[in-house]
């Protein structure tokens, strides 16, 4: 299925319960932020502030990880 882009000029009210979700692996997603960070590619800064559904116990690992990071 392709994707299908929105343009959003903000006249719109914007009802998160009507966007569409999409399941992936963690590890589909991880390679795919991995390239995109590496390549420096702008599109990121779109989603900076966007919330993201992950499940509790992969949160509670990144909390974790957060806070024993070296130089936390």
């Amino acid at each position: 299925m392709r994707p299908h882009l929105r343009l959003f000029t903000g006249e719109e009210e914007l009802d998160l319960a009507d966007v569409p979700t999409v399941n992936i692996t963690f590890g589909e997603l991880l390679r795919i932020l991995d390239d995109a960070h590496r390549n420096q590619r702008s599109w990121l800064s779109d989603f900076h502030n966007d919330d993201v559904a992950i499940p509790e116990d992969l949160y509670d690992v990144l909390l974790e990880y957060w806070r024993l990071r070296p130089g936390a």
